[in-house]
């Protein structure tokens, strides 16, 4: 296991447990199919075992995990109904609050954009660095960033409970096509420059490009998964 031991000692040790190996799994550094063990955390972290069982417990209860007795824990790989399910809500929930965050008043708009800008800055300078966790991370950060600025406090509490899963496709797309990286950052581009004219045809074309072009990419990462 090659997940660096980042974790404060001064949190909970069944914290720092689950935040070690849960970093692991949604960075792609722990791969669906890979088995780990208790001894493997704990020892990273040097802590007992009996914090890192209980860790195990809580990401098998999110279905991260999948525990075997004496053996260990097996990543659980991520399903094509699951992608299929999470493509599914991105395309019901972005085009909406792309729509209404192109249409807002200019001031917000401009605070708006200010932020897109910095998680477009950060998620290129991740990918100069070769930093594809922190890559994958700003990326759902500027997706969350536009519906959030949409104003629907439900909708924003659903889709941050996509991050996750989100995480572990952005990873497994790009991997099987690395090009795809290079795209996302131009389509993010073009996203910031028509929410900032308010341009919402443009806006429009390019969140529906976005997302059927993470559709295709991670589909078929998947599909390769399957075999």
């Amino acid at each position: 296991m090659s997940v660096s031991p980042l974790a404060p000692r001064d949190r909970p040790a069944t914290d720092r447990a689950y935040d070690y190996t849960k970093d692991g799994i949604t960075s792609g550094l722990l791969r669906g199919g890979d088995l780990i063990s208790e001894g493997d955390v704990a020892q990273a972290l040097q802590i007992s075992r009996t914090p890192v069982r209980e860790a195990f417990l809580r990401l098998a209860s999110e279905g991260l995990l999948r525990l075997y007795p004496k053996r260990g824990a097996l990543i659980v790989p991520v399903t094509p109904s699951e992608v299929s399910d999470v493509l599914t809500a991105r395309q019901l929930i972005e085009p909406w609050s792309v729509a209404v965050a192109t249409g807002l008043p200019r001031a917000r708009r401009d605070t708006l954009v200010e932020a897109l800008g910095a998680l477009l800055a950060a998620q290129r300078q991740a990918l100069e660095e070769e930093r594809l966790p922190d890559f994958h991370l700003a990326d759902c950060e500027f997706h969350l960033t536009i519906v959030e600025a949409a104003g629907n406090d439900l909708l924003s509490h659903f889709y941050r409970s996509l991050r996750d899963r989100q995480l572990r496709m952005l990873d497994t797309a790009t991997i099987r096509d690395p090009g795809r990286r290079t795209v996302i950052l131009e389509q993010h581009e073009a996203l910031l420059v028509a929410i900032r004219e308010g341009k919402g045809a443009d806006a429009a074309t390019t969140i529906s490009d976005h997302l059927g072009g993470t559709a295709e990419a991670i589909g078929g990462a998947t599909a390769d998964l399957r075999g």
